[in-house]
């Protein structure tokens, strides 16, 4: 199977129980580094369970792209473009708005990294994007994800500073890093 090169589409709503665990073990592998707590398990269910899936597949504004390998899925990549953020706005880039856009995931299973497929999903991400009007993406990344900042790094990505995320009182520094679409 290996063989076969992975497509990339539209995620589909038949997906949606298929990108919940996808999300959701991707999330576990990167946050759970001290083991699963309660809280963890709340936020991915919050986050991934199939209301939430089936309500971003339901978006009109944002994008979900899959990448997909004889009916398996590797990972995906979801956007909004017009998402602000005020670290963004705040920026020497100029304002964020409709000329931006949000690169909210990047989830690809470990197994598949290395392999090309964030890059892909990614490229993808930026043509839809620019096709929008967008000119700029942004993202967060927690810093605590040394892998994915560094990859990031690699792909021109740059850090213009911290935003938290906070879930159940509990507050966790995210990065915000910029590229041109």
């Amino acid at each position: 199977m290996a063989s076969t090169p992975p497509t990339l589409r539209p995620a589909r709503p038949d997906d949606a129980l298929v990108l919940g665990a996808l999300a959701a073990q991707v999330f576990l592998d990167t946050y759970a580094t001290d083991g699963i707590r309660p809280a963890l398990v709340r936020e991915v269910q919050q986050a991934f369970g199939p209301e939430a899936i089936g309500a971003l597949l339901a978006r009109p504004a944002g994008g979900l792209l899959v990448s997909e390998r004889q009916g398996h899925l590797l990972g995906f990549v979801q956007f909004m473009p017009g998402a602000r953020h005020h670290v963004v706005d705040d920026g020497a880039d100029g304002p964020a708005g409709p000329a931006t856009a949000e690169i909210e995931r990047l989830y690809v299973l470990r197994h598949f990294q290395g392999q090309g497929l964030g890059k892909a999903l990614m490229a993808a991400a930026a043509a839809q994007a620019r096709d929008a009007g967008c000119t700029r993406l942004w993202l967060t990344a927690w810093v605590g994800n040394a892998h994915a900042r560094a990859w990031y790094r690699r792909q021109g990505w740059r850090d213009i500073g911290a935003t938290p995320h906070c879930f159940e009182g509990e507050s966790f520094e995210n990065r915000v890093l910029v590229k041109h679409a």
